[in-house]
């Protein structure tokens, strides 16, 4: 397909990933996290499984209707209306969570905003990942989507450094009460302005598909018909099909790792909010690398490859981390970890994005996020169970690895798809 932007147009593009990280790093990840089940969970153990439990339930409406969404952004042709729709709820949400003080009187209203949020800014995903086929060839875009990942990192950890600077260390140049953590919940409110700022490019630089002229009716309809369709008609698409399987497992760990990376650091290994997004900023620097050098390998042997190789990499450094002891040791098998994290995320939708048609796409990414959101309650709920079953946050987490390995096992059963612009290897005759 011939490119419909410049290059100005996808790095406006490329640029989104870098704003949704003031959500995913500091809210998801790093800092709301650790800060929920330290200050406003009655305990630790009780805090992991309220916010496990929050995690399955956002992951079961995303997986319930993403595909939908998808459909329906397939029916109405445009990206862009949805992706500003739900980026204002989640950045809503995030603002909201200055409110939430270090009492369990506010455990529901907490865990509601990041129910929200994680649903707000999940749905803007199916459509922003659904728009990177209609902007560059397909021999381009491994390397665009590892460059959006590697935004997305480099974003994170400019958030990060950020929130620590400005807010949470002792030295911090905005000096705040710590009295009910101020200091904390003010990197809520830089979130919500990071990922506001950060997503203007998008919507001022980078085309959009245009409409389809129908009507908001006529593209619900055409919506839920097209998708029951694709549903139905989903042993035409078999290598689609395992490799959404595959990626249900294996992303099922990653959201996992990320819903209780900075519980997991402050409950096992007694980090204090510096130390934590000081491991947060680790992470990213090496994340952010990873992503963008595996870009380039994606290219070059084919996204599958890129796959199995991180997923080798994420097995190997998680089952370390759960077994070493000192938190020097876990240092450096967290940031080894990181340099696999963003190639897995990156080629799995480089792959779809060269096996989906193109009259289904969107469609396919909302298949897409419902591979990675129909069972991504199990991840968390397990960790949530098994941590208080056993009292260890390790024994809980070794769910993580089972994901992964599961995963890389039905990954060898995808087959590779090519890079030229005129294939379509997600049907069986192309396979």
């Amino acid at each position: 397909m011939k490119p419909a932007t410049g290059e100005r147009g996808l790095w406006a593009w490329a640029v989104y990933d870098w704003a949704n990280a003031g959500f995913c790093t500091l809210v998801q990840t790093f800092v709301f996290a650790a800060y929920f089940t330290r200050s406003v969970a009655a305990d630790q153990a009780s805090g992991t499984a309220l916010w496990g439990n929050t995690m399955g339930i956002a992951g079961l409406f995303i997986g319930i209707g993403g595909p939908l969404m998808g459909a329906l952004a397939d029916a109405s042709g445009r990206r862009k209306p949805w992706i500003g729709a739900f980026t204002m709820l989640c950045i809503t949400a995030t603002a909201l969570l200055w409110f939430i003080q270090p009492s369990t009187n506010f455990i529901l209203p907490a865990l509601i905003l990041v129910c929200v949020g994680t649903i707000g800014s999940e749905y803007a995903n199916i459509f922003y990942n659904a728009m990177l086929p209609d902007l560059t060839e397909r021999s381009r875009m491994g390397r665009w989507s590892g460059w959006g990942w590697g935004m997305g990192y480099a974003g994170g950890l400019m958030c990060l450094l950020l929130a620590l600077y400005g807010f949470v260390d002792r030295n911090a140049f905005f000096s705040l009460p710590r009295t009910n953590a101020e200091h904390v919940r003010a990197t809520m409110l830089l979130s919500a302005i990071w990922y506001m700022g950060f997503s203007l490019p998008l919507f001022f630089r980078t085309p959009d598909t245009p409409h389809t002229g129908r009507s908001p009716r006529q593209a619900v309809k055409n919506a839920i018909r097209q998708l029951y369709q694709s549903l139905v008609r989903i042993r035409q698409y078999k290598s689609i099909a395992i490799f959404l399987l595959a990626r249900m497992l294996y992303n099922d760990g990653l959201t996992t790792m990320f819903a209780f990376g900075g519980i997991y650091a402050a409950g096992t290994f007694g980090m204090q909010p510096d130390e934590v997004i000081l491991f947060g900023i680790g992470l990213n620097v090496t994340a952010g690398l990873g992503a963008a050098f595996f870009a380039w390998i994606d290219d070059k042997t084919g996204p599958k490859t890129v796959i199995m190789g991180a997923l080798l990499g994420l097995t190997g450094c998680g089952l370390a981390m759960l077994t070493v002891k000192t938190k020097s040791m876990f240092w450096i098998f967290g940031l080894l970890l990181g340099i696999f994290v963003g190639p897995a995320q990156a080629s799995s939708r480089t792959w779809l994005a060269h096996a989906a048609p193109p009259e289904l796409r969107a469609q396919m990414f909302g298949l897409f996020a419902l591979s990675g959101k129909l069972t991504s309650f199990a991840g968390p709920l397990f960790v949530g169970w098994l941590t208080l079953a056993s009292g260890s946050q390790r024994i809980g987490l070794t769910a993580v690895i089972a994901f992964f390995a599961t995963g890389l096992a039905l990954m060898t059963f995808v087959p590779r798809v090519k890079n030229t612009n005129n294939t379509v290897p997600g049907r069986d005759d192309n396979a």
